[in-house]
């Protein structure tokens, strides 16, 4: 996260936005929340250690009330999108606040801010991604992309055909580039000679036209996405 003893500013105060400045005064920071309804406050526990604000969170003064000029992160967190995006543009033009995230329910709203270099966490987009994580363990599930969606970093248990098999072939089939495996719980950075082994969970970096060539070498025998989609690209 941050180094310890940094100012944080959260927006909103409910569920997510209560637990989130409860964990970071654990953590050790100084943190002030903003929320409309001074009775959202009392989800926060006793003594918490923070500061509340009453106000809107793209009002400037509550923002100065409650640190915005010596923060060093902002996460907006209210439930509307409007709100959490106009107070993050605020923070990071106005107060120059390094780090500020906004939620967004609206996922295709959000994208659009990412691309305006906005961060932003979907919740719509994240909840249905857990869920699918659940229901089908064994398909590819995205832990992280770029803001234009082309590069993706994805989960993906090592199907039994790959063990014992080196797993630089599978990069060199697919075009893809493993970044870490975890094996018997504990996670490594992927070395060239690594053999593939019962139990390993891979985390690759993968091309949205890769994705397929990814797939179809994880399913099948070795060799056979390379042949069907012309190699790697």
């Amino acid at each position: 996260m941050f180094d310890r003893g940094v100012h944080v500013i959260v927006v909103g105060c409910g569920r997510v936005g209560s637990r989130l400045a409860t964990d970071l005064v654990h953590d050790g920071h100084s943190v002030a929340v903003i929320d409309r309804s001074e009775a959202a406050f009392r989800r926060l526990p006793t003594g918490w250690g923070g500061l509340d604000v009453v106000g809107a969170g793209f009002d400037r003064d509550r923002l100065e009330e409650a640190g915005a000029g010596h923060a060093a992160a902002l996460a907006a967190v209210t439930s509307g999108d409007n709100s959490n995006i106009l107070c993050a543009r605020i923070a990071r033009e106005t107060y120059e606040i390094p780090n500020v995230v906004a939620r967004i329910y609206d996922p295709r709203r959000a994208e659009i801010y990412q691309r305006l270099g906005i961060p932003t966490v979907a919740t719509v987009t994240w909840t249905t991604d857990q869920v699918m994580r659940k229901l089908f363990p064994e398909h590819t599930t995205a832990e992280w992309s770029d803001p234009t969606g082309r590069v993706r970093l994805v989960e993906r248990a090592l199907p039994n055909v790959w063990c014992g098999r080196a797993l630089a072939q599978l990069e060199t089939e697919t075009g893809a580039r493993i970044v870490a495996v975890v094996r018997g719980g504990v996670p490594n950075l992927a070395p060239d000679e690594l053999v593939g082994q019962e139990g390993d969970v891979l985390y690759v970096a993968v091309t949205f036209t890769a994705r397929d060539r990814l797939d179809d070498a994880l399913a099948g025998k070795p060799g056979d996405a390379a042949t069907r989609h012309g190699g790697p690209r």
